[in-house]
């Protein structure tokens, strides 16, 4: 007797399969997403990566921290594990010039959205910060500090100072401001200007080298005055510790997205950057981190509350670090930086 395959459908399986007809499929390879961990990497994770996921079907894993050398062995051996990595603004620079990384595909990408400080041919920005001068309000019952020069008159505004440890954009630049140079004058730096100005201080200063550490240090008072990252004191404000907060010179920078040379899943990897860096994506991604958004039309989706806290809020004195001079002086300067810090 010849069995026959009952054609009914069962209610069950039938809002399974329209479920399962709803949600795209899962691709068979995965594309890497490479971060600096922490609670930023979370964000992108939620915010970036699983909407990514819903509307493509492909698959993000996450890896991290980022390391710049890992990233160079893997282009020159031509096994490349990473498909869009979040790094420095000067590394992408020099990156580019060294053809570390692939060209951004500005069809897919909407560069006509994106701040044009944060845009290049081979990479476009993850979000930009500010180092702005932060304080605890409970150490300064009278005068407060409200620009750089403060962080270095240790009689009017006594304690520790914190600033940021590695040799990167912002400290030097900090101290030549205070120092008197003017903002259309600070490239080239003047090197020796600016280390005189630190050695000033250099006995009362704590460094930070990340930013935890550097919410750590004013909570705690142990450093009750310095440099921060922007989203750092806003996350530490939420947590009911006095921050106050000082936008003026307020240093700009921002994390660039890049696709390494060689990259095996190119095309998925730069509908990537397009999901990451559109209107959506990025404005909820500002408002969990308190960094802002490199797309101009993410403004316009965030409580105003919300953008007020943002360093597009504040562009009347901003100033906007040159990545491209330390893309290709960074070297020369790290050697001199951490020779001085051993002193």
């Amino acid at each position: 007797m010849t069995r026959t395959r009952s054609l009914m459908i069962s209610p069950l399986f039938a809002l399974c399969a329209a479920a399962f007809m709803a949600t795209p499929a899962l691709a068979a390879d995965p594309i890497v997403f490479t971060s600096w961990g922490g609670t930023t990497q979370s964000s992108q994770q939620k915010d970036w990566a699983q909407p990514f996921t819903q509307g493509s079907g492909i698959t993000v894993l996450m890896d991290g921290p980022t390391d710049y050398g890992k990233l160079k062995a893997m282009v020159d051996s031509g096994n490349v594990s990473w498909d869009v990595v979040d790094v420095e603004g000067d590394f992408a620079y020099a990156a580019q010039k060294a053809g570390l990384i692939e060209p951004i595909d500005y069809t897919v990408v909407k560069k006509g959205e994106l701040d044009p400080r944060f845009s290049s041919a081979d990479a476009v920005g993850s979000f930009y910060y500010s180092f702005v001068l932060g304080y605890n309000k409970s150490s300064f019952k009278g005068a407060q500090p409200q620009a750089w020069a403060d962080l270095f008159d240790t009689k009017k505004f006594p304690g520790k100072r914190t600033f940021y440890k590695w040799s990167a954009p912002g400290v030097l630049e900090i101290a030549l401001l205070a120092d008197g140079v003017q903002p259309d004058k600070l490239y080239p730096l003047d090197l020796d200007r600016a280390f005189k100005k630190l050695d000033s201080i250099k006995s009362d200063i704590v460094w930070w080298s990340g930013g935890a550490q550097s919410q750590q240090l004013l909570a705690s008072g142990e450093a009750p005055v310095g440099m921060f990252w922007n989203g750092r004191l806003h996350a530490l404000e939420q947590t009911g510790v006095p921050v106050g907060v000082s936008w003026n010179q307020n240093l700009t920078a921002a994390d660039m997205l890049v696709i390494p040379k060689g990259a095996k899943h190119k095309a998925e990897a730069m509908k990537f950057l397009a999901v990451a860096t559109s209107p959506q994506a990025q404005a909820k991604f500002a408002q969990d981190t308190g960094y802002a958004p490199i797309n101009v039309k993410s403004a316009a989706l965030m409580p105003a509350a919300v953008a007020k806290t943002m360093p597009d809020q504040y562009k009347t004195s901003q100033i906007d670090l040159d990545m491209k001079y330390w893309a290709d002086n960074r070297d020369a300067i790290a050697k001199r930086w951490y020779a001085w810090q051993s002193k």
